[in-house]
């Protein structure tokens, strides 16, 4: 399996492992509050992506949860503390924060969601902004913030809109109602629906393979190509910004010439470490 050549970030909250090659497991362990994330676990969950993107032997990571929960979002108790008389308004959960929280992040390396149970709140942000969602027949999601005087910041919203459509964003976050896996799936929402009785971070792991058996050059700049279209850049000009950003880089890399040959004498294409 993969060996890391950079040292993972310490972890408390999330359990980090390797399933299958250059594919990091990055497991959220706090199943008693539903995986809900503090300003401790979500700077930790942004310091592992950063290194996943700077990891040369790693092309794509999963994310999931232990228990019940994929994850309930922010931990609200958290939240309530930072908001009581007398607590200082710069610490503040709902404030900016210098690290980006996964629902938020753009980052170079694909991350597909393995959603084993409910993704609320924070949680199913994440789960919008992710690039592959997996989810069991047991899971369900839905946008409670606006029950709680709250409201999803973390964003969601913009790119619900892209991926759902204007009156579907509107149901599901001024309404807070839950959203089944198989109606997220009719939505599209999420790639596949994993039958009871089945793994889905097995299923998570069959898709991250597929991935990452690929160029991992090509990989970052096909991922780059669409992120930069959904949410950047008109289209033409989304095109563009590729072809001088990331794919002139990955014409100047060992992987383009080596995938050609490969194709040429018929053989396993031998990758190397993206430097993108």
């Amino acid at each position: 399996m993969t060996q890391p050549t950079i040292p993972p970030p310490k972890t408390d909250f999330l359990r980090l492992s390797f399933p299958a090659p250059r594919v990091l497991l990055a497991t959220m362990t706090r199943p008693d509050k539903l995986n809900a994330m503090d300003p401790a676990s979500s700077e930790e969950m942004a310091n592992v992506f950063h290194w996943l993107d700077e990891e040369p032997s790693l092309s794509v990571a999963i994310l999931t949860g232990t228990g019940r929960a994929f994850s309930a979002g922010a931990d609200l108790k958290a939240w309530r503390a930072s908001m009581e008389p007398g607590a200082d308004p710069a610490k503040r959960m709902g404030n900016p924060k210098p690290y980006v929280p996964l629902s938020r992040r753009k980052g170079k390396k694909p991350v597909i969601v393995a959603v084993n149970g409910l993704a609320v709140g924070g949680g199913c942000e994440i789960c919008v902004n992710s690039d592959l969602v997996i989810a069991s027949k047991a899971a369900y999601f839905g946008l409670p913030e606006v029950k709680r005087g709250l409201s999803p910041i973390a964003g969601a919203l913009p790119r619900l809109i892209r991926t759902i459509g204007l009156q579907r964003a509107n149901e599901l976050a001024l309404t807070g109602r839950n959203l089944s896996a198989d109606e997220a799936y009719s939505w599209g929402l999420v790639n596949k629906v994993v039958p009871e009785g089945e793994s889905v971070v097995d299923e998570a792991i069959k898709y991250a393979s597929a991935i990452a058996e690929n160029s991992p050059d090509s990989i970052i700049c096909t991922r780059a190509g669409i992120r930069q279209g959904w949410e950047d850049a008109a289209v033409e000009d989304a095109v563009q910004l590729t072809l001088t950003r990331e794919f002139a880089a990955l014409q100047e890399g060992e992987n383009i010439l080596e995938g050609l040959r490969a194709f040429g004498e018929k053989r396993k294409p031998q990758w190397k470490p993206s430097k993108l």
